[in-house]
């Protein structure tokens, strides 16, 4: 089915769903052959609205497997959980909606279609409620404390009512998500899917012949023998027709009608519409990309020399592997949880890292850990357990007060460290960027092609972590080349 066909009937679906019309806004959603994240949401909706759970949950479940950074479909699976009195998946579902939040108070969700705004605090409400249900009042308690920090004036009570409630062991009502809202789909793409006469009738403006009423599209007119004959346009300048932008983030198309780019690409923008989508062109194909995933480039023009002499450079132009995302010990990362009887050291340093030690070892495998991390030797690094370093820690601490501070196998604490004994400072590794790299993720450090990186650990073999400009993070190997500390 192709894009234009699933619009029509999306939006035929949800015209019937907005007259209040659900059984046959269901079917003509059911008959979608590839139906998008968003669909499958809507048809979740339907089915909750039908009391349908099973049928509801499937839905969800295919929503998520196609946009797993969906946090109001995680919301609505908990929802159906919930009602099927599964609480410990609903506790979960919920607990990944929060984290699709990404610290944020909320998510209004009406750019992408939807009328609806979805609030941590309330996520974490129901994160609260389904803990008490499975007699958890502990962890109700912390939640819905937690969700104070969120909270905002409008859904302050709900909270508070909430909280009072966990107090005297006592259930609260559910926050649910109306399900009679649904995802539409973009109006100017409806607005398309008209029929339009963009020439209109033809008529004659000028004539050699009197009282002319030649209709068609090229009245008589007089010839010129021997004109001069246009030079033809070359293929490959066509083709650069519009502006040239750079790709800062990878897209992966969902429909036909869009383009797969990655980051560095260089393409050409023919239209923009008021939708944010923009009409591109690169390696001679063409398609839709998201405008705010691109940026402004060159000032190109056709006739200009610089484009003929670099036309075959920026379609070749390759831009470099971006790996996969990593997990576990990346700044940033919250992810993976630690092994049996091991604990979670965050090191607070010039740059943030984190260790992997048994619990309850010796600060000598302690300060081993860190030194093998910093490539320093063990008698420069100084620990303590505070940020103003007056608890320090050392081999005549007992460890069993520092590890009596862990929490769900995790502690902090904060590292300095002084010039080696022969009075030379440490030695600097400094990177010179190949490529320019905007930042995707919290934790990426963005720089321009040109600029000098300071490099402060090795995370893997694809990703690094440095400095630069100011700014702390981690970036693609590949996009940068060590330089001689001279070269500053």
């Amino acid at each position: 089915m192709s894009f234009v066909d699933t619009l029509r009937q999306w939006d035929e679906a949800v015209t019937c769903a907005d007259r209040q019309d659900w059984p046959e806004a269901l079917s003509i959603f059911l008959s979608i052959q590839q139906p998008n994240s968003k669909i499958c949401f809507d048809i979740g909706c339907l089915h909750l609205l039908n009391q349908d759970l099973d049928a509801a949950e499937k839905a969800f479940d295919c929503s998520i497997r196609k946009d797993e950074h969906l946090a109001v479909a995680f919301f609505q699976r908990g929802i159906t959980f919930y009602k099927q009195k599964r609480y410990e998946e609903s506790s979960a579902d919920f607990q990944r909606a929060f984290k699709a939040l990404r610290n944020n108070q909320l998510i209004d969700y009406k750019a992408l279609g939807l009328r609806y705004i979805l609030y941590a605090c309330e996520v974490l409400h129901n994160v609260a409620l389904a803990e008490a249900q499975l007699g958890n009042w502990e962890n109700a308690q912390k939640n819905l404390a937690k969700a104070l920090d969120y909270k905002t004036e409008a859904k302050l009570s709900v909270i508070d009512k909430a909280l009072q409630a966990t107090l005297k062991q006592k259930l609260f009502r559910l926050v649910e998500f109306p399900s009679k809202t649904l995802f539409k789909p973009n109006k100017h793409y409806v607005a398309e899917l008209e029929k339009k006469d963009y020439l209109g009738k033809s008529k004659v403006v000028a004539s050699v012949v009197p009282q002319d009423e030649f209709s068609g599209f090229a009245p008589l007119q007089p010839q010129v023998e021997d004109g001069p004959a246009a030079p033809k346009e070359p293929e490959v300048l066509r083709a650069l027709e519009g502006e040239a932008h750079t790709v800062l983030f990878e897209f992966v198309p969902e429909t036909n009608d869009e383009l797969a780019v990655v980051p560095g690409n260089i393409v050409f923008v023919l239209q923009k519409g008021a939708d944010n989508w923009a009409y591109v062109v690169f390696n001679e194909r063409k398609g839709l990309v998201p405008y705010n995933y691109l940026e402004p480039t060159l000032d190109i023009s056709l006739g200009s020399k610089k484009i003929k002499q670099g036309v075959a450079r920026l379609h070749s132009r390759d831009p470099p592997r971006i790996p996969e995302r990593i997990q576990g010990l990346s700044p940033g990362s919250t992810q993976q949880q630690p092994e049996d009887n091991s604990c979670f050291v965050k090191i607070r340093f010039t740059f943030n890292f984190a260790v992997l030690v048994p619990s309850g070892s010796s600060y000598m495998v302690l300060i081993e850990k860190i030194s093998k991390k910093l490539n320093l030797n063990s008698t420069v690094i100084t620990l303590s357990s505070d940020s103003r370093g007056k608890n320090l820690i050392d081999n005549n601490t007992k460890m069993e007060d520092v590890w009596s501070r862990a929490q769900g196998g995790r502690i902090t604490l904060w590292c300095t460290t002084k010039e080696q004994s022969d009075g030379k400072p440490q030695k600097e590794v400094y990177l010179v960027a190949l490529h320019s790299y905007e930042s995707s993720n919290p934790e990426d450090l963005s720089f321009q092609e040109g600029d000098k990186i300071k490099l402060l650990s090795k995370v893997n073999q694809d990703w690094l972590e440095g400095q630069c400009n100011g700014n702390t993070g981690i970036f693609p190997a590949s996009f940068a080349e060590e330089v001689p500390v001279d070269g500053q």
